[in-house]
């Protein structure tokens, strides 16, 4: 979707896509550390038939570059793209949740620790992200910034959730232990059977 926007703005050559990914600060939202993965998209949008080689750049002392443009289903594409991921949210599965599905693998000192250095990480990624608008702000549209303003606020409320769950570890509102841990798990497996899981179990 990424080199489809913007390539909807103008033709361009895969080195010159990475610039104005990394010069936009767009590579916060898309790993383009990996030059490696931009061809492998071009390959696959090619294959496609949403986007077409516009022409072939010969530079004195440089290597060809190829330029590529988008193609007329490229455009209808990407705007079935956009209208998709702006309506309807996305089955994804990042890896902080994940994690703390499994919080009892831990003592909950060590999670508490964990947590505290999770905050750390994440003021520090606000303040970062702070330094930089302070610069690029007063430049830009708000438009232009609206990612980084959605990512902030997420930021801002993960930061106040961790805190709070901290808090909770401290005073020992949550807590847990491996014979806790035990009675929960008999608890569990002493539930009656639901008469339909019961006939599900025997048939198999």
């Amino acid at each position: 979707m990424v080199l489809l926007a913007l390539l909807a703005e103008a033709p361009a050559h895969p080195y010159r896509m990475q610039q104005l990914i990394r010069e936009r600060h767009k590579d916060k939202i898309v790993n383009v550390h990996r030059r490696g993965s931009i061809y492998q998209t071009i390959d696959r949008l090619l294959r496609d038939e949403l986007i077409a080689v516009r022409d072939v750049a010969r530079e004195r002392g440089r290597p060809e570059r190829t330029v590529y443009e988008i193609s007329q289903p490229g455009r209808v594409t990407l705007r079935a793209w956009l209208s998709e991921m702006l309506a309807a949210p996305a089955a994804e599965f990042p890896e902080f949740p994940a994690a703390l599905a499994f919080l009892p693998v831990l003592e909950p000192a060590e999670v508490q620790h964990l947590l505290e250095r999770r905050a750390l990480a994440v003021r520090q990624l606000l303040d970062a992200d702070a330094a930089e608008h302070a610069t690029t702000a007063p430049s830009l549209p708000r438009l232009f910034l609206i990612e980084d303003s959605y990512r902030d606020a997420l930021l801002r409320a993960e930061l106040d959730w961790v805190h709070g769950v901290i808090d909770e570890l401290r005073s020992g509102v949550l807590r847990w232990d491996p014979d806790w841990l035990r009675t929960v798990a008999r608890q569990f497996d002493s539930s009656p059977v639901p008469a339909d899981d019961q006939h599900s179990t025997e048939s198999h």
